[in-house]
Order: C-alpha cells, then sequence, then structure tokens
C-alpha cells in the first residue's frame, strides 16, 4: 500500500462521511432554522422547543435514510476496504 492508495482511501472514506451525515445535518438544520423563526415571531424563548422537534425530526430522517446510509458503508467495505485488507486490490 502506498501513498496514493491512503490518500484515496482517506478522500473516499471522507466523501462517504459527508453523504451519510448529510441528511441529519440538514435535517437539524431547517428544523432549527424553522423553530428559530418561530421563536422570534411569537418570542417564546423555550429551551425545550427547539430541542424536541429538531430531535424528533432527526430520528425519522435517520430512519427513512438508514437503508441508504447501510448500503452506503457496506459498499464502500465490500469494494474499497476488505480488497486492500485482503491484498487483491
Amino acid at each position: 500500500m502506498n501513498e496514493g492508495t491512503i490518500f484515496d482511501m482517506t478522500r473516499e472514506a471522507l466523501w462517504i462521511g459527508l453523504l451519510i451525515g448529510a441528511p441529519l445535518l440538514g435535517t437539524a438544520l431547517v428544523v432549527g432554522l424553522v423553530i428559530g423563526l418561530f421563536q422570534a415571531l411569537t418570542s417564546i424563548q423555550e429551551m425545550t422547543l427547539t430541542f424536541v422537534p429538531k430531535i424528533g425530526a432527526m430520528l425519522v430522517v435517520f430512519w427513512v435514510s438508514m437503508g441508504f446510509m447501510s448500503f452506503t458503508l457496506i459498499a464502500f467495505f465490500r469494494d474499497r476496504v476488505i480488497p486492500l485488507v485482503a491484498g487483491t486490490a
């Protein structure tokens, strides 16, 4: 295994991590902005109002995108990591 292979694996692993984390982080961002706007418009400053809906929305998105996340990780390990460990790549 040379430097180029290590850099390619690191780059691809970071990209996979970004792809897997994007739905959850995007959901947290959108729900946080909507609730922040709602709080600013109504002058309700309750801390649990931001926390509970954000966690609920993230759980729903995680449940919906779990198949995509699993498939992406399995494909990465099957196609890139395991051949390197086995020495066939």
